[in-house]
């Protein structure tokens, strides 16, 4: 799939609408026909959710054609996931209502939607049991390889987030007794509970996703600019195996392009100088270009960064001066593209990335700080988001009690 092919982006207006109509059109048949129209309230709702499922899915990929490095190429997949979850309860319960009418009730609707997010909990214990095991795993042999840094550990404390929430969640919903209001405040705490776990779930599991698609995508050979995105030199001034990998897969790709169409990329090397380290990390890009055989005049440095925005921004500067149209691709490590490229957008660059491979077991830990970083950015966004997620689910509890 190509990358920035679209112009407009892509909106869910309509959803929002519909959604609103539908619950409109639930609540009236609902206090009107007091239980009898049980199976046309179920009927609208499969049908909201099952239109949701195919716009989040539609917007993921007009996101993609459009900007791939956006929050909501995450948002997209992993929500799609979720409503898919809640669909096929819904239609289970929707079968039940029309084949067993006395048993099952109109407010069992209410009900499912309650426990969407502990059901999904459920249907995906089987994934999140699997990818911590193999998180677990990685993270050993990372230990083993590069030491006992605090950091190479954020695999196993992040697997531990992920069983511990599940076995929690599963611990404490199990039973429940006490006044009507005892048992509602229990569900209201786990159902929150659920929606917070949920949602770190859903930013996971899209984040999997769309970096997997940004990490394996290469760019059309016709790039004017490669900036090659630095990380730390060894103690001798060389470049480090990871920082190598960038470099060899920007050089592939230019030697590639010069193939196919003649044209001669530049490389950008983009790296300041740590207080640990002898040189820059530009220069020793540029030196180790140099080995491989590319005339110093096809090298640029921007060596005054020391951050992926500023690798962005100062990049961008020093292409300005040559050409301000032109077209422009970053490398850096597979596990690093989708960050790179959102800041890349931060420094108003429209760039692609060419995802650098590294050994097995340094990618998921890595993977992990990646996901840490953007939690921690674009958080007004995301706090909306995830407010917005609790209140529904805080009214469905109030509503389900209410109903009983």
């Amino acid at each position: 799939m190509k990358f920035y092919t679209r112009k407009t982006k892509p909106k869910l207006y309509d959803v929002l609408i519909i959604a609103a109509a539908a619950v409109a059109a639930v609540a009236v048949l609902s206090i009107v026909g007091k239980g009898r129209y049980a199976v046309a309230c179920a009927l609208i709702c499969d049908a909201l959710i099952a239109y949701s499922v195919v716009r989040l899915i539609s917007a993921f990929v007009g996101q993609i054609k459009y900007n791939p490095y956006s929050y909501n190429t995450i948002y997209y997949p992993g929500f799609a996931l979720f409503l898919s979850s809640v669909l096929v309860t819904n239609i289970i319960l929707t079968v039940d209502l029309i084949t067993k009418p006395e048993t099952y009730r109109d407010y069992m609707i209410i009900n499912t939607l309650t426990g969407s997010a502990k059901n999904y909990m459920l249907i995906s214990a089987p994934f999140i049991v699997v990818f911590s095991i193999a998180l677990c795993i990685s993270n050993i042999a990372l230990i083993k390889h590069e030491g006992k840094k605090p950091t190479n550990f954020l695999g196993v404390a992040f697997s531990l987030f992920l069983m511990g929430g599940e076995a929690f969640l599963f611990t404490v919903d199990y039973y429940a007794t006490g006044s009507q209001t005892e048992v509602m405040i229990h569900d209201l705490f786990t159902n929150l509970f659920a929606a917070l776990y949920l949602y770190f779930e859903c930013m996971i599991i899209g984040a999997i996703i769309a970096n997997t698609i940004v990490s394996r995508h290469e760019p059309e050979p016709e790039c004017d600019f490669i900036i090659i995105l630095g990380c730390w030199l060894g103690k001798d001034g060389k470049i480090t195996p990871l920082l190598r990998g960038r470099v060899d897969r920007a050089v592939e790709f230019a030697e590639k392009q010069e193939k196919l169409t003649g044209k001669k990329a530049v490389f950008v090397t983009s790296g300041g100088k740590g207080s640990d380290e002898q040189m820059s990390e530009s220069a020793g890009m540029k030196n180790y270009l140099l080995e491989c055989g590319i005339p110093e005049e096809r090298i640029i440095e921007e060596d005054k960064s020391t951050t992926t925005v500023e690798n962005m921004v100062f990049s961008k500067q020093k292409i300005d001066e040559i050409n301000k149209n032109a077209k422009i691709a970053f490398s850096t490590t597979g596990y690093h593209v989708f960050r790179s490229g959102i800041f890349a957008g931060h420094a108003k660059i429209r760039a692609e990335g060419i995802g650098a491979k590294t050994k097995w077991y340094f990618w998921p830990n890595a993977a992990v700080r990646e996901f840490g970083g953007l939690l921690i950015a674009h958080k007004r966004k995301q706090a909306v988001i995830f407010i917005c997620l609790c209140l529904a689910y805080v009214a469905l509890t109030i509503l389900q009690y209410k109903l009983m």
